[in-house]
Parts: C-alpha cells; structure tokens; sequence
C-alpha cells in the first residue's frame, strides 16, 4: 500500500503518549543509574569533574567529542576561521583578487588549496604533506590510462598500506611531532585523501573529452574544512560547484547559515548538560554494572547510544558544513536521523561516504536492486569496501557481516510478499490495516538495526546482554511492552513521512460539484 495511507487521529494520539511516556520512564533509570554509580571505580576514568555550577560529574567516554569540544575546540576553530578569513583578507588586500574570484572562480578554490596545504603543513609537517602528494600524483597518473578497474586496484592497494604493517608504521613515522591530535589527523587525511583520490581517478575515466589536471585533484583534496574529518565530496559535485561563478547570495541564505550555526551550538551544549546526567556511555563498559540495571535501563542505553552517535555526527558535519556553505558550496547534508530509521538500505552515520559508497560500488553494481543476486554483489562489495575503509578486525567483520545480512534480508522479503497469494492478502485489505501490519514488520526489523549497530559502537557484549535481556530473560513482559513501544514509534515515523509525502505530492482535489443555476442553464 501507499506511503499515504493515513490512521485515526485517536489512535496516533495513542501512539504519542505511550511513545512519550515510554521515554521519560527509561531516562529516568538511567539518571538513576547514573547519579548512583558516579563515584564507582570502575567508571572513574571516564566519569570525571564536569561543569562548577551543576556539581556533578560528566561523561567523557567519547575521545572524539572531548577532542572537538573540549580539549582542541580552540585549534579546530581556529583552523576553520582561517579558512574563511584567509581568503577574504586575500580578496581585500588586492582589488583584482575579487575580480578573479568572481569572473574565474579557479582562483577562488586554488586559494583554498593554499591555506589547506600551509595548515596541513604546520600540523604535520612537510613530510606528511610530501606522503599525500604521491599518493595524489600515482592515483593522477593512473587515472590519465582511463581504466576504472585499474583505478580501484590502485586505490584500493593505496588504501591498504594504512591498514596493513610494516607500511602503517613507515608511513607514520613521517608525521613530525608528537601530539594528541596526531594519531587522529594521521589516517583521518590519509584515509580521506584516498576515497577523494579514487572519486577523481573514476570520474576522470568516465570523461570522454581530455583530463581533469593534477592541479583540480589538488584543489579538490587540499580543500581543509574536508580535508581531515570529511564529509567527502565526490568530485563530480565539487567541481560543479567550486567553479560556479560567485555573485550575490541569495535572500535569506546568511540568515539561514547564521541559524544552523546557532543551532548546531545549542546542539553541542545540550548534549554537554546531558552528559552530566545520563552516563550512557560509560556505563556499557562495566559489564557488572550492567547485569544488576533493570531491563528498561538496559534497552534505554542501547536505543540513546545509536541517537547519541547520530547526533554527534550531525553537530561535526553540520560545523563543517556551515564553514563550506560560506564558501558556496553545496555539502553533504547531515545523516539522516536513527529514530527515523527502520530499514537497512537508509542507515548511515555519514552521508558523505554513503553517498560514495552507493555511486561508486552499490548502486554501480545493484543496478535498480531487484535482481537478488546483484544485491548480494553489490551488498558484498561495499561491505568490503567498508571494512577496508574502518581497518579490518573482528568487531568491524561482524559488524558488516550482520548489515550485509539484514540488507539482503529485506530484499529477500520485500521479493517474498510480492508474490502470490501474499500479494493478493494485501491488496484485499484496507490502507490503514496494511500500515499496521507493516509496521509490525518494521518493528522487529527496528531493533535488528540496533544490536547490529551495537557491536560496532560498544562492544559485542554488551549487544549480547541486550539481546539476551530483550528476547530471553525479558521475555514475555519485557519482549512485548518494549516492541510495543517500539510499534507506536514505527507509526509515528510513517505518519511523518505520509505528511511530508502529501507535501511534496499533494494529492488532486475532487472536481466541484456543479452548481444549481449551471445546471438549469443546461436544462
């Protein structure tokens, strides 16, 4: 049935309130947990002194949270404000720079490259600027033989050196300095100068007049509000938009970077205060704590983690997004969120590299994904591209392994109720009872998407103690009610998404009955 369908008001009503309650019951475990094990041994490395004026402490499990918005905010802001401010102080200090940068607007990204390649330059030094330049120039000149396959070989055996020894090690060994931050920027610009490499190396193959020049790589690599945390953009979109010619802005646009910017930063204090009362992330580390919580406390961990990630990836990307849209260009929108999320072929945590992913290898092998075994090709392919990608090791192999297989089994599913008599069943039942039992279906596919996510941001023990808890010990009360819970927010995704649909596809108003003077005119 039709993502239209709609369900009685009384009824959506229902599934608000238990959604809501459901909700405030599970926090308020965990808040419990949390203010009673804060002084526990086992968490005092994590849990730590927060802000004077709560006096209490603060979760600091998450390294890369406290990196970005404690302990290196003021070098990554810096970093950034530069970026916009060195090439507005190039246009201001010479009149015909603003001329260039309107009428060609190469100059304007090969200013970007400049500050990019000086900021890499100063935090790595000019070895590790010299290790991605050769790495740029191979991938360059394999690309002028416009063969895709040799391409992937060579990206991909690029790829490895940073994942296997004794090349890891070498390659490390160029970085000068010895720094927190270094281990991070290391494979961050590595890992992210190839997957740009690669992207311009396919698309350079698939140009049927000429080649793209090893300076618009370059530009396209060096380019620093992308260049050590992503997003990635291909090169195809980047090229577009980095050389439209720049003229006035369109009405509104400043109002609305200037609100995302503001909203990102509420965003980064909101999660900052709830980490001084909800420790949902150092608490899954101490698997003995975690036998003794409730099974609310235990499901309301798994189900805030998965949020939690998704909004930090949000903050990241929409703080670097902010600083591109002042450059005219058009990111990767943020992930979309995991609340919303009830179907495997629409999870990610980063769009840039999902976007990569399903134009390069899923969607390049998948074609239109209704062939079943060219889904488990294209499924098999990018799972491997990934765990390439994330560096191989066992929790990685799982994590991808159980996604591959969720994907795949959609598919097999969705071919399944295609076919008679199952086909039929549905067409004989009404819209409303059809979302129903779909949702129903999407249920248990909802909490398939955590555990498997799971293993990937804890660990697999505590996914199996979420299991064990929501399908066995749990079972039948715990089993029913959270699933329960579980189906009313499924509904409220799908009347979200049939009130965008009817949005962006109103449906035809019924012609207007004819009125009685016209229709005696007739007689």
């Amino acid at each position: 049935m039709g993502i239209k369908a709609g369900l009685p008001r009384y009824e959506l009503y229902l599934y608000y309130a238990v959604l809501g309650l459901a909700m405030l019951w599970s926090a308020s475990w965990i808040c419990e947990v949390s203010s009673a094990n804060a002084n526990r041994k086992t968490l005092k490395s994590s849990v730590r002194p927060g802000w004077y004026y709560f006096g209490r402490k603060k979760d600091t499990a998450d390294l890369e949270w406290v990196m970005w918005f404690s302990t290196f905010r003021e070098h990554i802001l810096f970093a950034l404000s530069g970026h916009v401010l060195f090439a507005k102080i190039c246009s201001m200090l010479a009149p015909q720079v603003v001329t260039c940068l309107c009428v060609c607007p190469q100059h304007r990204s090969l200013v970007y490259m400049v500050y990019g390649v000086l900021a890499v330059w100063t935090s790595m030094g000019w070895a590790y600027v010299g290790l991605l330049l050769s790495h740029c120039v191979l991938l360059y000149s394999v690309s002028l033989v416009k063969l895709p396959w040799l391409c992937w070989v060579t990206g991909l055996s690029t790829l490895a050196t940073f994942k296997c020894e004794p090349f890891v090690t070498w390659q490390a060994g160029l970085v000068e300095g010895d720094f927190d931050l270094r281990h991070i920027l290391f494979y961050g610009g590595c890992g992210f100068t190839i997957m740009r490499c690669v992207s311009f190396s396919l698309e350079n193959c698939v140009r049927r007049e000429g080649s793209y020049s090893l300076l618009e790589l370059l530009q396209y690599n060096f380019y620093l509000p992308h260049f050590f945390f992503g997003p990635v953009l291909t090169f195809d979109k980047f090229h577009v938009q980095v050389n439209r010619p720049v003229g006035s802005r369109k009405e509104g646009e400043m109002w609305s970077i200037g609100r995302h910017a503001l909203f990102h930063l509420g965003g980064i204090v909101l999660v900052d205060v709830l980490f001084h009362f909800l420790y949902i992330l150092s608490i899954p580390t101490d698997m003995k704590l975690l036998r003794h919580l409730s099974d609310w406390a235990i499901v309301g961990l798994a189900y805030t983690n998965l949020v939690y990630d998704w909004v930090k990836a949000a903050i990241m990307f929409g703080v670097i997004n902010t600083v591109s849209r002042l450059d005219h260009l058009d990111p990767p929108k943020p992930p979309k969120c995991i609340t919303t999320l009830y179907v495997f072929s629409e999870t990610h945590f980063d769009r840039g590299i999902n976007d990569w992913l399903c134009k390069y290898v899923y969607n390049h092998l998948g074609g239109n994904h209704c062939d079943v075994l060219k889904e488990l090709v294209a499924t098999l392919c990018t799972y491997s591209l990934t765990v390439l990608w994330l560096g191989p090791c066992p929790v990685v192999l799982l994590w991808a392994s159980l996604n591959c297989l969720g994907l795949n089994l959609e598919l097999w599913t969705a071919k399944l109720f295609s076919m008679e008599p199952l086909a039929s069943f549905e067409m004989a039942m009404s819209a409303a009872m059809s979302r129903r039992i779909r949702a129903i279906f999407n249920t248990f596919n909802f909490w398939t998407i955590v555990l498997y996510n799971i293993v990937a941001l804890n660990s697999a023990d505590f996914a199996k103690l979420v299991a064990k808890r929501l399908l066995l010990k749990g079972f039948p009360f715990t089993t029913v009610a959270v699933m329960f819970v579980t189906y009313c927010l499924i509904q409220t995704i799908k009347e979200w998404e049939r009130r965008q649909a009817l949005l962006d596809d109103p449906d035809p108003l019924p012609p207007a009955p004819p009125s009685p003077s016209g229709k005696k005119k007739a007689e």
